[in-house]
């Protein structure tokens, strides 16, 4: 267990998935008994490559399984689409939007959490999971580009309303492996948006093996809430 002086919270993936990255994951529902502080539902795969899917189909995983949640559970919904968070609003009242986008690939998800009042975690990341490996060059350094990044979007969160929003740099999505280890290493200066971080770097490439202690290290540099992938 991890030891520290403050709250870390931890997320834990359920993929309604049937090609998410890490397999077992996939209808996991023994994770909505795990007592993690978030459950993070996805139902579209993010994984490098990973073919796209409609929003019929990205509802059609999800509808059936928000219906049968149990009371009291703390809900994220992993969802580029304003259009899910929308239909899940109604089910569910209130919950976090996992973005990946930060709002990018739906000109309405703004809006439509700021009307709703749904707390809101923005992601760095630059094309789609097809052509992502390929967007990895930053000139200016990836610190300071995915800085740069949350500074617009906190002017952009600003102008909709929404304050309540949750910062994740993105580790994996465009960034080699040399870069996803810069950016844990400075995940301190994040700090200076005064929002929690998020870290999800459990079981992704650039980890080789080494999840738990480059979590341990998130922590020491400022992380606040890991999303993990749940063992048994």
């Amino acid at each position: 267990m991890m030891e520290h002086s403050r709250k870390i919270r931890i997320m834990a993936v359920l993929n309604l998935t049937p090609d998410s990255f890490w397999e077992p994951s996939r209808y996991d529902m023994s994770v909505l008994e795990s007592g993690a502080d978030i459950i993070d539902i996805g139902a579209v795969s993010t994984r490098p490559g990973a073919p796209d899917v409609s929003e019929q189909e990205e509802w059609a995983r999800l509808e059936p399984v928000l219906k049968t949640l149990p009371d009291g559970l703390a809900i994220s919904i992993d969802t580029t689409r304003s259009g899910i968070v929308t239909k899940a609003h109604e089910l569910l009242g209130h919950f976090i939007v996992n973005d990946i986008s930060a709002g990018e690939d739906d000109p309405l998800m703004l809006p439509t959490v700021a009307r709703l009042g749904l707390g809101y975690v923005a992601m760095h990341k630059r094309g789609n999971p097809r052509t992502m490996d390929s967007l990895c060059d930053y000139p200016e350094g990836v610190t300071a580009a995915v800085i740069s990044y949350f500074r617009e979007f906190s002017c952009k969160a600003s102008r909709h309303g929404i304050s309540d929003w949750i910062l994740d740099p993105g580790f994996g999505f465009a960034k080699t492996d040399a870069q996803n280890m810069e950016l844990l290493e400075n995940l301190s200066e994040f700090k200076q948006f005064g929002k929690d971080i998020l870290v999800g770097i459990s079981d992704k490439r650039f980890t080789k093996g080494r999840s738990r202690e480059l979590e341990e290290l998130a922590v020491r540099n400022g992380a606040d809430i890991l999303r993990v992938h749940l063992r048994h």
